[in-house]
């Protein structure tokens, strides 16, 4: 059976725009392209005082003299994988000078106390990475494991000094710089 004419054109006509509906309907596609991405969380450790001065009124030859403020000492580190330890310093320059009235008269470091975190007071009597032979404190030593690669701690410290020891301080004007200082291995 043959179709008319008319009717083969119109059938044509719906092959050729199915044709060229489905051929128009195809996606075309660049070449895909990448892009690098690198990040990088640098190593810190930051320290920060609640305070920066701490005042004393001395009573001669008294073993107590304490500090007029406590001054929290707040440590914040992000480290990488190979550091093992954390410690908090504290240090003067010069054990035989802590304070100075700067006329020759010393307070010195083995006289000064910290007490960090309630503890019972110790002198800055030890060599520390920092300051003068025999003129720091170790505070605190946090060992760095898998789990506290980034953290915080905080030390409170009290302060005191001890003027039983020298009974004939003359009377004065006496400072000094105490540091503290935070050190990672």
């Amino acid at each position: 059976m043959k179709l008319p004419a008319k009717t083969r054109i119109v059938a044509l006509i719906a092959v050729l725009t199915t044709a060229w509906i489905g051929a128009s309907a195809q996606a075309v596609n660049s070449g895909a392209q990448t892009i690098t991405l690198n990040a990088t969380l640098s190593e810190s450790v930051s320290l920060t005082l609640s305070a920066n001065a701490v005042n004393f009124n001395l009573t001669a030859g008294s073993a107590n003299n304490p500090g007029s403020t406590s001054i929290t000492a707040t440590t914040t580190w992000a480290l990488r994988p190979n550091r093992g330890s954390l410690s908090v310093y504290a240090f003067f320059a010069n054990s035989a000078s802590a304070l100075s009235d700067g006329a020759g008269n010393n307070i010195p470091s083995t006289d000064f106390q910290i007490s960090d975190n309630g503890a019972a007071f110790q002198a800055l009597t030890n060599t520390v990475p920092f300051g003068g032979a025999n003129a720091g404190l170790r505070l605190a030593n946090v060992r760095i494991l898998g789990n506290n690669k980034q953290g915080s701690r905080t030390d409170t410290m009290n302060f005191n000094i001890n003027l039983g020891t020298l009974p004939s301080l003359p009377a004065g004007v006496y400072s000094g710089t105490l540091t503290i200082q935070v050190q990672v291995i």
